[in-house]
């Protein structure tokens, strides 16, 4: 039997912080001896990388499913959550937060195999940094990307952010219910669709001050963005997604903004709701974005034959 070109994680996950000029990174990593690829992951708003390391059950880690597959995974703490430095003015520029992250990965990889390559992927509010880190010149070394519940047009029942893109606010409309509330029904629902306890682990915090000008510039700035990327990308959303429009027009419409892109996947994720990576079916969704990042890596090492 021909010998693996992997070996598996012989650790645990480790919480590590590099600096990059100055300013702190951190991030939970599980490293693979000798790494098929690196995934790179960005969390969504309000929480930070433990999003990705949920042990209710530990199957939906993807840290530990990542690393069973041979791939060494970094789950970045974006500016301002963890350890990471706090929103200020040296990172109110989006360029200036696209720069600390690759100073970050290129510190944590300092002394480790990057394999085939880096493979990015995000969720929610982190989508935007991963979009700009592909768009950027530096994304055309990736192999390639992954978005997650992300969208260009607010699901009908969660009205709420229209007002939310346009303003920052939900609106006077819904003057009379708590944002956590909304955001809490539209993220969490149908409850059956996540173990219980599924955000016990989770580290919730305060969204930095940058988030809300993102979410307001999202459905502008995405267009341009996204026809700069070109490197492959999958694009993800659950069939009971209620922050953002699903179905195949919706799907479709994001996806065709990648006109660079040398290849575009979108996929509905079956028995999922906004948190792909906390559900019940978050190894399923996990193995599918593994699965993509694995074609990425064979299609880097078939062009450079």
């Amino acid at each position: 039997m021909t010998a693996l070109p992997w070996e598996p994680a012989a650790g645990s996950v480790t919480v590590e912080t590099v600096h990059v000029d100055g300013i702190p990174v951190s991030a939970r990593v599980l490293a693979v001896t000798r790494p098929r690829a690196v995934l790179v992951a960005l969390h969504g708003g309000a929480v930070n990388s433990a999003y990705y390391d949920s042990r209710r059950p530990s199957r939906s880690s993807l840290l530990l499913a990542g690393a069973a597959l041979g791939y060494t995974v970094i789950a970045l703490d974006r500016p301002g959550y963890g350890a990471s430095a706090p929103y200020g003015e040296h990172l109110s520029a989006p360029d200036a937060r696209v720069d600390l992250t690759y100073g970050a990965i290129d510190a944590l990889l300092a002394s480790r195999s990057r394999g085939a390559g880096v493979f990015v992927m995000a969720h929610s509010m982190g989508c935007v940094l991963a979009v700009r880190l592909a768009a950027d010149p530096r994304g055309a070394e990736l192999l390639g990307l992954e978005i997650a519940a992300t969208g260009l047009v607010p699901h009908p029942d969660a009205a709420f952010m229209d007002s939310l893109i346009s303003t920052g606010e939900p609106g006077p409309r819904y003057a009379d219910r708590p944002r956590r509330a909304m955001l809490q029904e539209a993220l969490w629902n149908p409850a059956r669709l996540y173990p219980p306890g599924a955000a016990a682990d989770l580290g919730i915090a305060a969204s930095p001050g940058y988030e809300g000008p993102e979410i307001g510039g999202w459905i502008g700035a995405l267009p341009k963005l996204a026809a700069g990327v070109r490197v492959p990308v999958h694009y993800t959303l659950g069939d009971h997604e209620r922050v953002w429009s699903t179905g195949p027009a919706a799907m479709a419409e994001v996806g065709g903004l990648f006109t660079a892109s040398p290849r575009v996947v979108t996929a509905e994720q079956a028995d999922a709701a906004h948190n792909l990576s906390l559900g019940w079916s978050a190894l399923s969704y996990h193995l599918k974005v593994l699965s993509f990042a694995e074609e990425c890596a064979v299609a880097r090492e078939n062009a450079s034959e």
